[in-house]
C-alpha cells in the first residue's frame, strides 16, 4: 500500500507528465505551421513518450493500491518566435521535470518506500537522456544560427525519430 503523501505526489507528477504531453503537442503544431515536419515529428514522438511516462505512473499507482486522481491540465504556450526558442523551452522544461522527479524520489526515500524508489530510478535515468537530447538540439541550432540549410538538415534528422516504448522490466 502506498502512503497518502506519496499517492498525492504521484498524482501531481502524472499531471506534469500529461502537461508535458500537451506542451510538446503545441510545439509540434507550431513546427507544422512553419513547414518543419521533422521538428514536428520529433515533438510528436515526445508527446508519445510523455503519455507513456504518465501511464507508467498511473499503472504503478494502481498496482500499489493508490487512487489516481486527475486534475485539470493547464493550457500550454502556443506562440513561439523560432525553432531555437522552442528547443530552449523544451530543455528548460525537461530540467523542471527532472527536479520534480527528484523531489518525488525524495518523498519515496523519506517514506522508506523501496518499491517507489525502485520504480522511480527508471525515471531518474530517463530524465538524464531527455535533458541531454534537448540540450544537444539547442547546441546544434545555436551552432548554425537557427536557420538556413543547417536548420533544414536538423529538421531532416529529427524527422527520422520514432517512438519505441521501453520493454516492461
Amino acid at each position: 500500500m502506498i502512503s497518502k503523501r506519496l499517492q498525492d505526489a504521484f498524482n501531481e507528477q502524472i499531471n506534469k507528465e500529461l502537461y508535458s504531453e500537451y506542451l510538446y503537442l503545441s510545439m509540434a503544431a507550431y513546427f507544422d505551421s512553419i513547414s518543419l515536419p521533422g521538428c514536428a515529428n520529433f515533438m510528436k514522438v515526445q508527446v508519445q513518450e510523455e503519455r507513456f511516462h504518465a501511464m507508467k505512473m498511473y499503472d504503478f499507482l494502481n498496482e500499489r493500491g493508490g487512487r489516481v486522481e486527475l486534475e485539470a491540465i493547464k493550457k500550454p504556450q502556443v506562440e513561439f518566435n523560432s525553432p531555437l526558442e522552442v528547443f530552449e523551452l523544451s530543455y528548460k522544461h525537461e530540467q523542471f521535470v527532472s527536479k520534480s522527479i527528484n523531489e518525488l524520489m525524495d518523498i519515496a526515500i523519506s517514506e522508506n518506500d523501496h518499491a517507489a524508489k525502485s520504480f522511480l530510478n527508471w525515471f531518474v535515468d530517463e530524465q538524464v537522456e531527455e535533458e541531454d537530447s534537448m540540450d544537444s538540439i539547442v547546441n546544434k541550432l545555436k551552432l548554425i544560427g537557427g536557420k538556413g540549410h543547417g536548420l533544414l538538415m536538423i529538421d531532416n534528422e529529427l524527422g527520422a525519430r520514432v517512438f519505441n516504448p521501453p520493454v516492461k522490466e
